[in-house]
């Protein structure tokens, strides 16, 4: 059951006058990390519903490397300024959103000399070819999704909103395990993603979890990854299936004894 009034609460006034409702936002945040993260980091993510985005796959590289060249290049900058003239962060990043987003989040850095690799920074940003996808499957997080040619997967994501994809992992010598998804049919897209190993574990388990209480909302729920993209001034959701089994197996644990034919797609 949920409550449709869950984004309003009423303000106390001060007085015998009503109260006004005002708006109740609920957010959601996401640790970004060039270095993959610890066990300890995992634990403590999952507990407080924190999204965990591995950045240290090979596809982020020209990305890490842009953002490492302008924050080296601001502070080269400041070591030849007074303390009291250094560019707060949030001064830093409210200039990056303006630029990059066109969101007016407040006060900026007024000196030419720390914005100047700011504005480099936008303009390599705008033309950097990366293929990042935000998803979301049937858990408390989101998951960075890199897609190889992302012109493909949303051609084929708006001709087939929702459809069926084979799910495949490769452990790697260093950093978290891959995963990559890719169309049951043909080959038009490939989506990679690095998964930490306590949300894997924690996303089979709770997957085995649930199947065990009831199919339907096994196969219903937390077999799909959900992905929105605007474009043309609209929203668009597309949902990519997967089978259960088949994210088991490729993590190299057996099968359930659920795995009844009427649980696939």
């Amino acid at each position: 059951m949920h409550d449709l009034n869950a984004g309003d609460v009423t303000t106390l006034s001060n007085g015998a006058g009503p109260r006004r409702p005002r708006t109740r936002y609920h957010y959601s945040y996401a640790i970004f990390s060039t270095s993959g993260f610890t066990r300890d980091a995992q634990e403590f993510a999952l507990a407080h519903q924190i999204s965990l985005i591995d950045l240290s796959l090979p596809d982020f590289n020209p990305l890490c490397k842009l953002v490492k060249d302008a924050a080296e290049a601001v502070y080269d900058v400041t070591k030849s300024m007074p303390p009291s003239q250094w560019p707060a962060v949030y001064r830093i990043r409210n200039y990056v959103r303006r630029h990059l987003l066109d969101m007016d989040e407040g006060p900026v850095p007024s000196s030419a000399a720390v914005t100047r690799p700011l504005d480099t920074l936008v303009a390599d940003l705008q033309r950097l070819p990366l293929g990042l996808v935000l998803a979301f499957p049937a858990a408390p997080f989101v998951l960075g999704l890199v897609s190889d040619d992302l012109e493909h997967f949303f051609r084929y994501a708006r001709a087939h909103p929702t459809h069926a994809v084979r799910v495949r992992r490769s452990q790697r010598s260093a950093g978290h395990p891959l995963w990559f998804l890719e169309p049951r049919e043909g080959r038009a897209y490939t989506l990679s993603f690095s998964l930490p190993e306590y949300v894997e574990d924690w996303i089979l388990d709770q997957e085995e979890g649930i199947r065990s209480r009831t199919r339907r909302t096994a196969r219903d729920l937390l077999s799909a990854i959900t992905v929105y993209w605007v474009g043309g001034g609209h929203t668009h959701t597309f949902r990519l299936h997967y089978d259960p089994d088949e994210l088991r197996e490729a993590s190299g644990r057996a099968r359930t004894p659920f795995s009844d034919v009427d649980l696939l797609y």
